[in-house]
């Protein structure tokens, strides 16, 4: 989702909010001692001015933080619910992304049957999205980021934030089987032929539709010829030709085969030949 939109969509709660704080606000002044009670330092919609002063200016640390007041103050108010989003978004937009999720997952705890709770698993989601570590550092948030991605998508399938997220799960795939392929390699030169060969089994079982498949392919020929297990070094060569044909990848899977007077070949009852008809 572009920040236009996500903008638009809490400058919607936002604008809603004071105008019916404001409203409360009046009616407080006009003789209610008890509402007005409830303002111990200042009024909900003096607060959502300020705060939206500050985004104005693009002040996002602040205007979390003067959001949070209004939980604070006012705990048990519709206006602190619609707080804890316009928090969230505050916080995202400053880059505090742990504030971020911690406030969107308040919201979703205290109120999931509200029709914004599907807004604030998209903060929670891109919050963790933009957490995501090169491959060679730990994937810990990667993870943490594909899971929620996923389950935005399967809670909320057909809103606009989980058209988005299905558009970004894929860097975190790509990533996780990244990893898995770098700390393959490292087995694979190390002579540790099984240790590598359970890492590029788990590309091909769980991240078959990333770019890393044809290399995870070619590498699990590689390891099963030297492990002397033909069949199913012929079986990944023949899925990676059928599936990658005319690739580098290929031609190298093809060269070890023939190298050793063998072809490729599929077994129908290989692993690798059952985890693709899963997909394909």
């Amino acid at each position: 989702m572009s920040l236009k939109r996500l903008t638009f969509v809490c400058r919607h709660l936002a604008i809603a909010t004071a105008m019916g704080a404001s409203a409360i606000a009046l009616s407080a002044c006009a003789g209610d001692d008890q509402m007005a009670a409830q303002y111990v330092e200042r009024p909900i919609d003096q607060i959502y001015s300020d705060a939206w002063k500050l985004i104005d200016r693009e002040d996002w640390l602040n205007a979390g933080r003067q959001f949070d007041e209004v939980e604070r103050q006012h705990p048990y108010s519709v206006w602190a619910r619609r707080a804890m989003l316009m928090s969230a978004f505050c916080y995202y937009e400053g880059n505090r992304y742990g504030d971020a999720i911690d406030a969107a997952g308040r919201f979703i705890q205290l109120h999931p049957g509200n029709k914004d709770v599907p807004y604030a698993y998209y903060l929670k989601a891109i919050s963790l999205y933009e957490q995501i570590q090169d491959v060679n550092r730990d994937q810990g948030k990667t993870e943490d980021a594909l899971t929620a991605l996923q389950d935005l998508i399967q809670r909320f399938p057909d809103t606009e934030y989980a058209r988005d997220a299905r558009l970004k799960v894929d860097l975190p795939r790509d990533h996780l089987a990244g990893r898995e392929m770098t700390i393959g390699r490292f087995y694979l030169r190390q002579g540790d032929y099984l240790a590598a060969i359970n890492r590029f089994r788990t590309v091909i079982a769980k991240y078959q539709t990333t770019s890393h498949a044809p290399e995870a392919l070619e590498r699990l020929t590689e390891a099963y010829l030297a492990l002397g297990v033909v069949k199913e070094a012929q079986t990944s060569a023949a899925v990676l030709g059928f599936n990658y044909p005319g690739t580098d990848w290929y031609m190298d899977a093809y060269n070890l085969l023939t190298n050793q007077n063998l072809a490729p070949s599929e077994d129908k009852e290989s692993w690798i030949s059952k985890a693709y008809r899963a997909v394909f």
